[in-house]
């Protein structure tokens, strides 16, 4: 006997219920059981928003050592290693603080380090001498330079300022363009002689001092002729005993020094004589010349030669 379709229909939709409802007691079965959620106090609600709001610790700032500049910058540890001179103590982070863009200036001011003397205080001027810091004795100067070099160079710019001479105008990289030569004087001077160079310059020459002239007893007189050639010749073709004498033994240490006769000599005559004769050279001539006169003078010492007669006329 066949079944209603009505109740056909029925039963499918008991059995699919009754198919659903048991799966669903599965699942909660599997599923621990919660406790159900209590109140949350004031005090534990504020703590987790707390907790967000702080902010995550920092990393530690791992410091950079000389190895890890050198990877990027070999110039400036090169040019440190060749020239560098004091700087070749020190490390890079002594001088460059930090780095960019975490560090935005970490080009150090030279007065950082170099303090306590007049030279340190010419802010804004250092990179005029000293192009390189890596190299910091390689200085260039300009050509219009002095400032600078007075700081450190006090008696030479008193020597100057004393002495009055065309030198006093200049500046100090006019002669010295670079730091610690010492230009010679025939690079500007044309020498006294052919035959005398530098040393010969600085037997009686200072350059910031140029015209107080001084000198030693070994100067030899050959050095004096170059100037003052006729008291040379003379006194080398005279027949008294001062033609063994050196310039220097009589005109000592000083240019245009004279000495008097009595200097050497004394008083060898008689007051009465040397009241008609006050003067040595009355009678004696000139030094160079000692006790020699020329024919135009046949007059009598301390007289002046009479002139000349006029030739007759033919």
């Amino acid at each position: 006997m066949k079944t209603p379709k009505l109740v056909r229909l029925a039963i499918g939709l008991a059995m699919a219920t009754a198919l659903m409802v048991g799966t669903a007691f599965q699942t909660m079965a599997a599923e621990p059981a919660k406790a159900p959620a209590k109140a949350a106090t004031p005090a534990k609600a504020a703590a987790p928003a707390a907790k967000a709001a702080a902010p995550a610790p920092a990393k530690a700032k791992v410091a950079l050592t000389n190895d890890d500049c050198v990877k990027c910058h070999a110039g400036p540890p090169a040019d440190i290693e060749a020239a560098g001179g004091w700087h070749k103590k020190v490390g890079c982070n002594n001088c460059h603080e930090g780095h960019r863009p975490s560090s935005k200036n970490n080009i150090p001011n030279c007065n950082q380090c170099h303090e306590g003397k007049p030279h340190y205080t010419l802010k804004g001027q250092c990179g005029n001498c000293h192009k390189n810091p890596h190299r910091p004795k390689d200085i260039a100067f300009a050509s219009n330079v002095t400032d600078p070099c007075v700081t450190c160079h006090t008696q030479q710019i008193a020597q100057l300022k004393e002495f009055k001479s065309k030198h006093s105008g200049l500046y100090c990289s006019t002669c010295h363009n670079v730091h610690g030569r010492i230009p010679q004087c025939v690079q500007c001077h044309k020498p006294h002689a052919p035959t005398m160079v530098q040393a010969d310059c600085a037997k009686c020459h200072k350059a910031h001092q140029p015209k107080n002239v001084k000198y030693a007893s070994t100067v030899p007189s050959k050095d004096c002729a170059a100037c003052h050639k006729k008291a040379f010749d003379l006194l080398t073709n005279s027949t008294s005993k001062h033609k063994s004498l050196a310039c220097v033994y009589c005109h000592q240490e000083k240019h245009k020094m004279v000495p008097k006769c009595q200097d050497c000599h004394g008083v060898p005559h008689p007051a009465g004589m040397l009241a008609r004769f006050p003067k040595c050279g009355d009678c004696h001539n000139i030094a160079h010349d000692l006790n020699h006169w020329s024919s135009q003078s046949t007059a009598a010492p301390g007289k002046p030669a009479a002139p000349a007669k006029p030739a007759k006329k033919k």
